[in-house]
């Protein structure tokens, strides 16, 4: 595992690369709002996207890097992240199809940002579709982000995320594993979920 700082216009964002030989594709995830790059089904879609041939980076947001627990603006979430894409696969990963996403607010973060990176699929872990209730507001979603995705996209949720589960789309195909929001009840599902998807949208690809 090799770590590389990348420079963003919100300072230093940090990516854990796992590269694999003569690599297929790369994935590059990115991590929740108050937790890291070690999460159990950030590591068990890493895992199942190397053992398919496939380089792995998964990143931390500045603020993250900063030693902050509390998430940046969307806006700034979003910039960090292009930028360090854009130097993975300037270095790292350059001339390799890539697969974004990540677990909950990351995963927000890659479907805002799908096009301004070039992938050619995306991967949700945990999307967290309804943000929880406040009194006297109305319910709101988050499904619009999905729905702008027009690319390949896979959604991994647990059965009892009190987020909700997002329901598939044209493009979109949703498995439901053990478990709630953490995704931490079936590790094994989670991870045979991703091999298999990803393997068969880049063989399509």
């Amino acid at each position: 595992m090799k770590v590389v700082e990348l420079d963003t216009p919100h300072g230093p964002g940090r990516a854990h690369l796992h590269a694999v030989e003569d690599p297929r594709a790369s994935l590059v995830l990115g991590h929740g709002a108050g937790g890291g790059v070690e999460a159990p089904d950030l590591v068990a879609a890493r895992e199942a996207a190397r053992a398919e041939g496939i380089s792995v980076a998964l990143v931390e947001q500045p603020y993250r890097v900063a030693g902050r627990r509390s998430p940046a603006s969307a806006a700034q979430l979003d910039a960090a992240w292009i930028a360090i894409v854009e130097g993975l696969r300037a270095h790292e990963l350059g001339g390799l199809p890539l697969v974004v996403g990540g677990r909950s607010l990351g995963a927000r973060v890659a479907c805002r940002t799908a096009e301004a990176t070039g992938a050619v699929a995306l991967l949700c872990l945990a999307f967290p579709l309804e943000p929880p209730r406040r009194a006297g507001k109305p319910p709101q979603s988050r499904l619009p982000e999905l729905d702008a995705v027009t690319l390949p996209t896979l959604v991994v949720q647990g059965r009892r995320d009190p987020f909700g589960i997002p329901p598939a789309g044209p493009s979109r195909e949703v498995v439901t594993v053990a478990g709630d929001h953490g995704l931490k009840a079936d590790l094994e599902a989670v991870g045979a979920a991703v091999r298999e998807w990803i393997s068969r949208v880049l063989s399509a690809a």
